[in-house]
C-alpha cells in the first residue's frame, strides 16, 4: 500500500524585483567575456579541450587552459534553451521551467546526520537518503529532490546508490550533485532510462538532471565536465555551479566575485553547447564570503544573499534558467540564524525570477543533516510563497458592503463574509501551537514530531517491480566492475 503525494505548491511571484540595472548587467556580462577571452579557464579534461579546440577555442594543451573569444561564447550560448521541463515519475510533478514559478529542492552533499532515532551525530548512510526522500515527497514546498547526504556505506558506488534510494522513495524529479566521471554517468544514465521507459520521454521529461561544481578560481573539474557531456548527449539537463569565495578565490568585491564565478559557469555552458547544441543547461552562482578575521567560508553572509539574487539575473542575461542559492546556512543547529538566512535568500531570489533553488534541510554550511530542518525550512517556504503571491484587491476582497453593514464599533465575528473568508487565511503549522502547560510549543519540537509522523505514515507510490529489479541489476553491474 502507498499514500498519495500531496500536490506541489510552487512560489508564483505577483511582482518582480530588479537587483541589477540593465547597464550593470551589461557591465558584468562584458567583464565575463573579457575574462574568458583574455585570461581563460583551466580545463584538465583532454576530451573537453578537444571539443573547445574543434569549435574555435584557443587551447593551450600543455597548460590545459582554454580562452574563448567573445563572439564564440555568444554564438554558443545562443543555442541554449531558455525553457524546458524537469520530468518526474508522475506527470503531475513535472516542473516546467518557463519563468513563471520557483521550485525548490532539498540541500545536498552532506556528510553527517543527526540520527533519526538516537539523535546522535554520525556519518551519513544510504537509508538517510531514502528516509529524507520520503519526507521531501510529502512536503508540498519541495519540487524536486537532491540526495541530501552521501551514501558512505557504499564508498565506491555511492552516487549510484544515492540515485537508487531517491528513485525508490519519491515520485518527484531527482537531481544529482555527485555523479562524476564517464563511468558513473553511464550507469546513472541507464538508471534514468529505467524510469523514462523510452528515448523520447528521456529527452522531453527527463527524470534525472546533474549539477557540477567548478573549481575556483577559473577552473573546471575533469570528472564533472565528462559526466556532464554524457548527460547532455542524452538530453538530460546539466548545470554548473560556482562557489567562489569573496576574498580568497575571488576578488574582495561583490562585482569581482560575480564576474569570476560567472566566467567559470559560462565556460562550461559553452562547452555543452559546442558539443551538443540545444542541450538543456542551467546556471548556478552560489558564492561565499571569507570572514576577514578567521578565513572561514561563510555561505550565508549578509551580502551573500544579494550575490545569489544577482546570479539569477546573470543567468537570465545569458538566456538560461537558474538554480538559485536559497536556504543555505552556516548555523550549527536549526533556529534563529538558519531561519533568517532562509527567508532572506528565498524571498530575494523568488522576486528576482529564479526558476529553481536548492538548500532545504542542512546546517553547518551544508554539511550536517537535521531531519526536522527540512520541515522547518518548508514552513518558511510557505510563508514566502504567500507573501510573494501578492494581495487580492477584488470587490469581494475589499468587502466594502460588509464594512458598511457592520459600521462603527461593530464586529465581524458573526458575519457570513467572515465565515466564508477567514478559513482561507493560511497559518504556520509549526508556530503558535498551544502547549499543554500554556503558551506555545517550540516550533523545532513540533517540526521534529511532524518529521517522525511523515516517516511513520507516508509511503510514496513505489516503482514497478520490474523497474526496481532493473535498478538493482544496474547497481550490481557497477559493483562488479568496481570490484574487478
Amino acid at each position: 500500500m502507498f499514500t498519495e503525494t500531496p500536490p506541489l505548491q510552487p512560489i508564483v511571484p505577483a511582482y518582480h524585483l530588479e537587483i541589477l540595472s540593465g547597464a550593470q548587467l551589461d557591465q558584468l556580462q562584458s567583464a565575463t567575456l573579457e575574462i574568458l577571452e583574455q585570461v581563460g579557464v583551466h580545463c584538465p579534461s583532454t576530451k573537453a579541450l578537444g571539443i573547445y579546440a574543434e569549435h574555435g577555442g584557443e587551447v593551450d594543451f600543455e597548460r590545459q587552459v582554454v580562452r574563448l573569444p567573445a563572439q564564440l561564447v555568444m554564438e554558443a550560448m545562443a543555442h541554449a534553451p531558455r525553457h524546458y521541463t524537469l520530468g518526474a515519475r508522475q506527470p503531475a510533478f513535472d516542473l516546467r521551467l518557463d519563468g513563471t514559478a520557483l521550485y525548490c529542492a532539498t540541500d545536498g552533499c552532506g556528510v553527517e546526520t543527526i540520527d533519526f532515532t538516537t539523535r546522535q551525530r554520525r556519518p551519513s548512510r544510504k537509508d538517510d537518503i531514502a528516509n529524507m526522500a520520503r519526507v521531501a515527497d510529502y512536503l508540498s514546498a519541495i519540487g524536486f529532490y537532491w540526495p541530501m547526504v552521501s551514501a558512505q556505506d557504499f564508498p565506491e558506488t555511492a552516487p549510484l546508490h544515492e540515485l537508487e534510494a531517491a528513485f525508490n522513495n519519491t515520485v518527484k524529479h531527482v537531481q544529482s550533485e555527485t555523479v562524476m566521471g564517464e563511468w558513473a554517468a553511464g550507469y546513472a544514465l541507464e538508471m534514468a532510462r529505467v524510469l523514462a521507459r523510452n528515448a523520447e520521454d528521456l529527452r522531453q521529461r527527463p527524470p534525472l538532471s546533474l549539477l557540477v561544481c567548478a573549481i575556483a578560481p577559473l577552473a573546471q573539474d575533469k570528472e564533472g565536465l565528462e559526466s556532464a557531456l554524457v548527460f547532455a548527449q542524452a538530453g538530460l539537463p546539466v548545470g554548473f555551479m560556482s562557489m567562489v569565495n569573496t576574498g580568497s578565490t575571488a576578488p574582495a568585491t561583490l562585482a569581482g566575485t560575480l564576474v569570476t564565478g560567472d566566467a567559470e559557469i559560462v565556460s562550461a555552458l559553452v562547452l555543452m553547447q559546442m558539443a551538443f547544441p540545444g542541450a538543456p543547461v542551467f546556471h548556478s552562482l552560489m558564492p561565499g564570503i571569507m570572514h576577514p578575521r578567521t578565513g572561514a567560508y561563510l555561505g550565508s553572509a549578509w551580502e551573500g544573499t544579494l550575490l545569489y539574487a544577482a546570479g539569477v539575473e546573470l543567468a537570465h542575461r545569458w538566456g538560461v534558467p537558474t538554480l538559485a542559492g536559497v536556504f543555505g546556512t552556516d548555523a550549527l543547529t536549526p533556529g534563529w540564524q538558519s531561519a533568517g538566512d532562509a527567508a532572506s535568500s528565498l524571498m530575494l531570489c523568488a522576486l528576482a525570477g529564479a526558476e529553481t533553488g536548492a538548500g532545504l534541510g542542512l546546517v553547518e554550511s551544508c554539511t550536517l543533516l537535521y531531519p526536522e530542518a527540512v520541515v522547518l525550512d518548508a514552513d518558511i517556504y510557505q510563508r514566502v510563497r504567500i507573501e510573494a503571491g501578492g494581495l487580492d484587491t477584488s470587490p469581494q476582497a475589499l468587502a466594502l458592503e460588509v464594512i458598511k453593514q457592520v459600521g462603527p464599533r461593530g464586529h465581524y465575528l458573526a458575519h457570513k463574509h467572515t465565515r466564508a473568508h477567514l478559513r482561507q487565511r493560511q497559518f504556520s503549522e509549526l508556530a503558535s501551537q498551544p502547549a499543554a502547560q500554556g503558551g506555545f510549543r517550540d516550533p523545532v519540537e513540533v517540526a521534529r514530531q511532524k518529521t517522525e509522523w511523515i516517516l511513520a505514515n507516508h509511503h510514496p507510490q513505489p516503482l514497478e517491480p520490474v523497474q526496481q529489479a532493473e535498478l538493482q541489476h544496474i547497481l550490481a553491474a557497477a559493483e562488479r566492475e568496481v570490484t574487478h
